[in-house]
């Protein structure tokens, strides 16, 4: 039993000597770990935590999935200013049927090492007594003791009775399934001191808690983000993913070597200590940090094939070797900003003139100049959107 492979890499493990004293016993654990399906991407945040519980399974512990297909409908406030939006059932069903096909990326997907549960098979059964009998395991003071509840509250900001519920249903989830410890990210460690909390006073054994650092996303200064825009997908192809890495601030290496890698940590700290002392690049290492990604997700040569399409794009200025293809439609001369639009390289066409003025918008490698284009100028052309978005217009 590799102990301090499973302690690699986290930030709290409530209690340690507890956790240390269990592995020793030699019987599996039961290892929890719960994911709400509000977006339809399992990014490389999620994937730090999903790693973790993968390193529990090939040391032959139970991992415990728990898709909060309920609690999605509730919304987890952590790390929230604000009441969030609700999501509608359907909404989730959609969500979760991406994000599993995600953790099959991640996780060994085999059933002497998984469970695979719903927590609205527990959830959805409880009654008004349940839920009263919930509720009166907690109390407020213990409820504003969480930072954001707290700094909310302090700031005469809503706090609905609804979200007060989510760490208490988060919790039930434990009692339910017989956790004997839970994963998160470093912002569940309230909620998931909470599921230790109510097991006990479900005449349970307690569970225990790890948790791992939050991924930052590819602007290097929020948490990794759908929301935000910031992310890499697990999902994403595997061109996509090397040039998402290679545009990270050069600041958020060691983060992503540490926490979206594979690499063991000696090699870790010589790549470091290199970047530290200036004998190596640190382009060369986010080449070889974007190499390494897409190779655990995607493989060796598909991790080659993505580093040689990115300099063919951005060190000798070619297009990808397949472009599709869009109908340009009628008119001439052509406005471009609507037929960006039209071919799904742009949200809208105010987005499309705002790249245009920005120099954003290439045709054959040349910066376009105006909104309006000759036909003869662009059919049968490459057009470039940003860093990674092409499109060949044609006649109709």
């Amino acid at each position: 039993m590799d102990i301090e492979r499973l302690l690699r890499g986290t930030d709290t493990v409530v209690p340690e000597e507890e956790f240390r004293d269990r592995l020793a016993e030699g019987k599996p654990l039961r290892v929890k770990l719960g994911m709400d399906p509000t977006a339809p991407t399992v990014t490389l945040g999620w994937a730090v935590v999903l790693r973790k519980l993968r390193h529990f399974q090939e040391q032959g512990h139970t991992a415990v999935l728990i898709v909060g297909d309920f609690t999605a409908q509730v919304g987890d406030p952590s790390g929230k200013s604000e009441t969030r939006k609700r999501l509608s059932a359907d909404e989730v069903r959609g969500y979760a049927e991406n994000v599993l096909e995600g953790f099959k990326k991640v996780l060994i997907w085999d059933d002497e090492v998984l469970e695979v549960r719903y927590n609205s098979e527990w959830l959805s059964q409880l009654d008004m007594a349940d839920v009263l009998e919930l509720t009166s395991k907690m109390t407020l003071a213990q409820m504003l003791e969480r930072d954001d509840f707290a700094k909310r509250f302090g700031a005469n900001q809503p706090i609905s009775m609804m979200e007060f519920m989510y760490p208490l249903l988060q919790g039930m989830d434990s009692v339910a399934i017989d956790a004997d410890i839970e994963l998160g990210g470093s912002d569940q460690l309230w909620n998931n001191l909470v599921g230790r909390e109510l097991m006990g006073r479900y005449g349970k054994r307690p569970q225990m808690v790890m948790t791992l650092p939050l991924l930052v996303g590819t602007d290097g200064v929020q948490k990794m983000s759908q929301s935000l825009g910031n992310y890499i997908g697990v999902d994403d192809e595997p061109g996509d993913m090397f040039g998402k890495v290679m545009s990270i601030p050069d600041e958020a290496m060691e983060q992503y070597f540490r926490l979206a890698t594979g690499m063991e940590e000696n090699r870790i700290d010589q790549i470091l200590g290199e970047l530290a002392d200036g004998s190596a690049h640190p382009g060369e290492m986010k080449r070889l940090l974007g190499r390494d990604i897409v190779e655990l997700y995607h493989g060796v040569d598909a991790a080659i094939d993505a580093e040689a399409a990115f300099d063919r794009i951005f060190r000798q200025k070619d297009a990808p070797d397949e472009v599709p293809d869009h109908i340009a439609g009628e008119g001439d001369p052509v406005w471009l900003p609507g037929l960006l639009k039209d071919a799904g390289l742009v949200k809208s066409s105010s987005e499309g003139k705002r790249l245009v003025s920005q120099g954003a918008v290439k045709i054959e490698g040349e910066t376009v100049g105006g909104e309006e284009v000759a036909r003869t100028e662009l059919l049968g052309r490459v057009v470039q959107v940003g860093k990674r978005r092409f499109v060949r217009f044609v006649d109709g």
